[in-house]
């Protein structure tokens, strides 16, 4: 088996997810050119169920029975504890002891157990794999799985049937199952699309990783500095990486304020709530960037920004939309090539 998601896995995917994810639209950005993918309407918020239920609806009941364990600093978490209580198996939650309230709070709503390790990859992966050892658990991870990947995947099929002639594709990067996903879909499919990944300029490992031609590991305290938590992984995964070199056409950078003012006009003129993490792809697109490649593309009607999550702690958001940066509400555009 190539190391590569083939397009038929996305489609399986795909099928199974039919009935339990939200097929969600394609949403014009007032006063921009620009399409939102908001994976924030999920029933947890987060693209994460995509390929959390992949993942789980896909296991044999034999490895079932005593339930999934996984790591991750929350959308994960909630998307696996929502998932194995729709197929009534117990789950465990390995989680850094940062991750927001609302995230922890919502997983325990849905009967999973949580157990707190310190805020890096290493203690996460660490617990979670000694626990799955010692309890039978079937490990569920985050993003280095092709199952995951798979799922994560069926987002990039649903861009290219709402919008066929898509040029460009904006997606947040943190462990890369996401942009994997989305860049094996719609390059299986459509490969003059450019696909991008966006991430925090105070955690752009991912980035290091892409122009280097190998992964490169930041360490966890600069990662944490960034607001977006969800994005805070020290290294993009070595599966992902896979596809990530293959597939992706260029990887970008945008500042916290930059996500913040990017939060304010998602609320303000889109209606829609957005995590740090959530907002990073509309960030980059707003133009607040040298663009990539030495020039962008304005005006284009053809570019897509995934909006991964809405998981925000409340007493965050509302800072954020109290903020200003000096520039009021004005909106720019450029879809980075």
């Amino acid at each position: 088996m190539s190391d590569l998601v083939s397009l038929q896995e996305i489609e399986d995917a795909a099928r199974r997810l039919s009935g339990v994810i939200v097929h969600t639209p394609l949403l014009p950005f007032p006063g921009t050119d620009l399409l939102l993918k908001p994976e924030s309407l999920q029933p947890v918020g987060s693209f994460k169920l995509r390929g959390a239920y992949a993942a789980i609806s896909g296991l044999p009941e034999v490895d079932r029975k005593n339930g999934v364990i996984a790591h991750s600093s929350g959308n994960h978490a909630q998307a696996v504890a929502y998932a194995a209580n729709a197929v009534g198996i117990p789950a465990v939650l390995v989680v850094p002891s940062t991750t927001p309230a609302v995230k922890v709070d919502a997983c325990r709503a849905l009967g999973a157990e949580i157990v707190f390790v310190e805020p890096s990859i290493e203690a996460r992966v660490e617990t979670s794999t000694r626990l799955a050892s010692a309890h039978g658990y079937s490990l569920i991870p985050p993003f280095d799985d092709r199952r995951v990947i798979a799922g994560q995947g069926t987002a990039g099929l649903e861009i290219l049937a709402d919008a066929p002639d898509v040029d460009t594709v904006l997606v947040p990067v943190s462990g890369g199952g996401l942009l994997s996903g989305i860049a094996a879909a719609i390059k299986s499919t459509r490969p003059e699309t450019r696909v991008i990944g966006v991430e925090p300029e105070l955690a752009a490992d991912a980035r290091a990783s892409f122009e280097a031609g190998r992964r490169i590991a930041w360490p966890g305290t600069d990662t944490r500095r960034t607001i977006a938590d969800a994005l805070r992984i020290e290294c993009v995964g070595e599966l992902p990486f896979v596809h990530i070199r293959e597939y992706v056409d260029d990887m970008v950078t945008v500042s916290e304020d930059e996500i913040r003012e990017a939060m304010r006009l998602l609320a303000r003129r889109a209606r829609l709530v957005a995590e740090p993490a959530g907002a990073v792809a509309a960030a980059a697109y707003l133009g607040k960037l040298p663009e990539a490649g030495g020039g962008g593309a304005r005006g284009t009607r053809r570019c897509v920004a995934v909006v991964s999550g809405g998981n925000v702690d409340p007493g965050l958001f509302a800072e954020v939309l109290a903020g200003a940066d000096g520039r009021g509400d004005t909106i720019g555009g450029s879809c980075v090539t």
